[in-house]
């Protein structure tokens, strides 16, 4: 069973080549009987399908697309953040000045000023197009920051002697930085795991700050921390709740509606990373440019919604030639992209002859629906960039059609598409008379 769209598993089709013909049924009316659980899990996240749960969990599923935008969203609130402490964190030293004597304002102005370079340097070394092993570390420093000020902070008050009301009620504002940092951690569109360490991280800092020597107040701080606990429970929900939404939003902007291709834009950024991958790692990376032979013929003669039926197929039919790994791109119109990575000129060859062979369609006549297929490789041709390998495979492509079409196109030449194998007929409802 292959997955037409990468990463997302709402679209796996598991179906047989299929013949069109008029007056037939259009869809299997299989529907697997789903679990107990799925129905727990879509209540809560009615958006979602069941499969999506371990994406909520845990990052480590997460498809590259959603990686690239959560890490982009993630990085710009993490410098957001960052900015704003670097200000206020150094400026309410002019408060402690008034109320604080000196041995505690000397040390506090220290670990505010510190603190706020720090976050300034989160600011200045994080840039929004990180990758996200970088925006994990960037992450962690802004809330380990005031996870460690915290402590000390709460050190100086319990060894000093506060005098009056205003400095005791500055003091008791301190206590409110736990709480300020895990309201933060709502903004953020994180996996359970995630928002559990980062939570985690937060309450052992209040934790500390509790068992401090000469702390005379251990119930209320106790009680403190169950009430900075719910808190972390609400923000975690919030957080995967985002993280909900984002892989909606996602998963809309990715897919084709018709096909459930990846849409261009999408194909063209995962063909930059795995471009960027093959350069670093010298691994082979194939594109192969496939276009539908005779396609506008079909819209004139059996109209546009049986075009649309045969586009949907021929997606199916692609895709189920295709390992895991592969990615099936809607180009536009009647053309298709698939990214092979690891995958060399020959492997690619062998790819298309294999999807020829097993064949696309039919149209409603009979006839049998072709292909003319263009094939680049990244260091068989020596390619510079991913734009240049694609604009190869579309030349090839155009090659392959004004060689006679139903042909393979390649670097050493090109070679007749193997006819197509008998297609099991399927009732397909084409609205036609």
């Amino acid at each position: 069973m292959k997955r037409i769209e990468s990463g997302f598993r709402h679209a796996a089709y598991h179906v047989p080549i299929m013949t069109i013909e008029p007056g037939q049924s259009a869809e299997p009316n299989v529907v697997p009987a789903p679990r107990r659980w799925h129905h727990v899990f879509t209540a809560f996240f009615s958006e979602l399908q069941a499969e999506d749960a371990p994406y909520l969990f845990s990052a480590a599923p997460h498809p590259n697309l959603l990686t690239i935008r959560r890490a982009t969203v993630i990085i710009s609130r993490v410098r957001l953040l960052a900015i704003l402490f670097a200000i206020l964190t150094p400026s309410w030293s002019v408060i402690d000045y008034f109320v604080f004597p000196t041995n505690i304002w000397t040390p506090m102005t220290l670990l505010r000023v510190s603190a706020g370079f720090a976050f300034l340097a989160i600011f200045l070394c994080y840039s929004s197009k990180e990758r996200f092993t970088s925006v994990y570390r960037a992450l962690v420093f802004l809330f380990l920051i005031p996870s460690l000020f915290y402590p000390a902070s709460q050190y100086l008050f319990t060894n000093s002697q506060l005098t009056g009301d205003f400095a005791h009620l500055v003091a008791v504002a301190y206590t409110f930085l736990p709480f300020i940092l895990m309201a933060c951690l709502a903004i953020f569109p994180l996996s359970f795991k995630e928002s559990l360490t980062l939570s985690l991280l937060v309450l052992s800092a209040q934790l500390v700050g509790i068992l401090l020597p000469h702390n005379d107040q251990l119930i209320n701080n106790f009680s403190t921390l169950w009430l900075l606990a719910l808190l972390g429970g609400i923000a975690t929900t919030a957080g995967i709740s985002q993280l909900a939404l984002m892989i909606v939003l996602v998963r809309q902007a990715v897919r084709d509606a018709l096909t459930g291709c990846l849409t261009r834009s999408s194909g063209e950024e995962l063909l930059a990373l795995q471009f960027s991958i093959a350069q670093r790692g010298k691994t082979t990376l194939s594109l192969a440019f496939i276009d539908l032979d005779h396609f506008k013929s079909v819209n004139d003669q059996f109209g546009h919604e049986t075009g649309d039926v045969i586009l949907r197929h021929a997606a199916i039919a692609i895709a189920k030639t295709l390992r895991d790994s592969d990615l099936l791109v809607r180009w536009g119109g009647e053309e298709f992209l698939i990214i092979m990575p690891s995958t060399s000129l020959e492997q690619a060859k062998t790819a298309m002859e294999r999807l020829c062979r097993f064949g696309l369609c039919k149209r409603p006549d009979g006839s049998t629906i072709t292909a003319s297929i263009g094939i680049s490789e990244v260091w068989n041709d020596a390619v510079s960039d991913q734009n240049h390998l694609i604009e190869l495979a579309d030349q090839r492509m155009y090659l392959a059609k004004q060689a006679g079409r139903n042909t393979i196109f390649f670097s050493g030449g090109a070679v007749p598409a193997a006819e197509s194998h008998p297609t099991q007929k399927v009732h397909l409802n084409t609205g036609l008379a």
